[in-house]
């Protein structure tokens, strides 16, 4: 960023550029592992499993315990603070499981989100105070690379200008802070799928926001080439009658983004957003075939649609560890191929990857 007074040397921006680099280089997007306790409680709620730190732990070690050829389609994992501290069945911190595969590691920087006084129930995100202390010792713990996730709605009147500037003003205050220490921000404005609003709605909504977004980076000297966006897919609100084809999402979602995404972000990690695994990777895959420039490289970063076929082999028992990390490892691979749209779809996806992932409002 070329300004008056310059915050980050020539030194520390190569590195964050390198970081943002290796999590998408070719093939790789992001795990999303960095689900509360909370979150968790309702994964494992669903395949009848007691929420206990062992049994979380348990289920992350499968993933980050998964062969070492995960490497060539996962770039980076975001952990949550807990798992950070925990250690996987061979005795190793899972930071240093993860790096030893050449992954980079992330932390989610968040406190959640807070209401916006005499809003439609908007929010915006909290947990600035002491964010660079706790960015200095992430970075100290092994972290390079760290997410913030913003919550917008769309409906009558909303997403209201109000929660528009305070929240793109709030991913830029962090995105500075991070980068101060040494972190490669994801900003992530995320505007939930709940509704009845068509496709057109959505990418209007998309692009008002993201626009916003990249004013409020510029104005906070957020250095663009070190970081990484993880936006919502343009889609048609859950509960709209009329369904979309992978393509129509695709259009207008690359649309969106190169209207209002500079050339110089190395990548787009998309979220999933409560679609089904399958349906996730098909529409990431039908980003990558239109035939429109894209100057950034455009993956995934997911949680639930990286995990559900995972979760659902386990079901808790020591017995299914294998299943549950091939069922991974398979969807990480899908993932990878759409990443490039190279995933052809065999038509025998199976029962789990079909499910819907959507939760109304959805809290990590």
């Amino acid at each position: 960023m070329t300004h008056q007074y310059p915050s980050l040397s020539p030194e520390q921006k190569k590195e964050l550029s390198d970081i943002a680099q290796r999590i998408v280089a070719p093939g790789k997007g992001i795990l999303a592992a960095d689900e509360s306790t909370g979150t968790m409680a309702k994964r494992l709620q669903k395949i009848n499993v007691e929420n206990t730190e062992e049994n979380r732990r348990c289920f992350r070690d499968i993933l980050f315990s998964s062969d070492q050829s995960i490497a060539n389609n996962i770039g980076g994992v975001i952990f949550f603070h807990e798992t950070l501290y925990q250690k996987a069945d061979n005795g190793k911190l899972f930071p240093q499981v993860i790096k030893e595969k050449g992954i980079v590691v992330g932390i989610k920087v968040d406190k959640g989100t807070a209401g916006l006084n005499g809003t439609n129930g908007e929010t915006t995100t909290q947990g600035l105070d002491g964010l660079s202390e706790r960015c200095a010792q992430y970075k100290k713990d092994g972290c390079d690379f760290a997410k913030w996730r913003c919550v917008l709605k769309i409906s009558d009147g909303c997403p209201s200008a109000l929660a528009i500037a305070e929240n793109a003003n709030v991913l830029a205050r962090y995105a500075s802070i991070c980068q101060q220490n040494g972190l490669v921000p994801i900003v992530e404005p995320e505007i939930l799928p709940d509704g009845d609003h068509d496709l057109q709605r959505c990418q209007y909504v998309t692009e008002k926001v993201l626009a916003a977004t990249y004013k409020a980076l510029s104005d906070h000297h957020v250095y663009l080439e070190g970081t990484l966006l993880k936006p919502n897919m343009v889609t048609a609100g859950h509960s709209c009658t009329k369904k979309y084809t992978p393509q129509e999402v695709a259009m207008a979602t690359v649309t969106a983004l190169r209207r209002t995404v500079p050339a110089s972000v190395p990548g787009i990690c998309f979220l999933s957003g409560g679609q089904s695994e399958e349906e996730a990777s098909v529409n990431l895959n039908a980003m990558n075939q239109v035939p429109l420039h894209r100057p950034w490289k455009v993956t995934f970063s997911y949680g639930r649609a990286l995990q559900a076929s995972a979760l659902a082999a386990w079901g808790g028992k020591a017995a299914n560890r294998n299943a549950a990390r091939e069922a991974f490892c398979n969807r990480a691979k899908i993932n990878s191929l759409a990443s490039k749209g190279e995933y052809k779809p065999s038509g025998s996806a199976d029962q789990a990857s079909m499910q819907s992932l959507y939760s109304a409002s959805y809290v990590y």
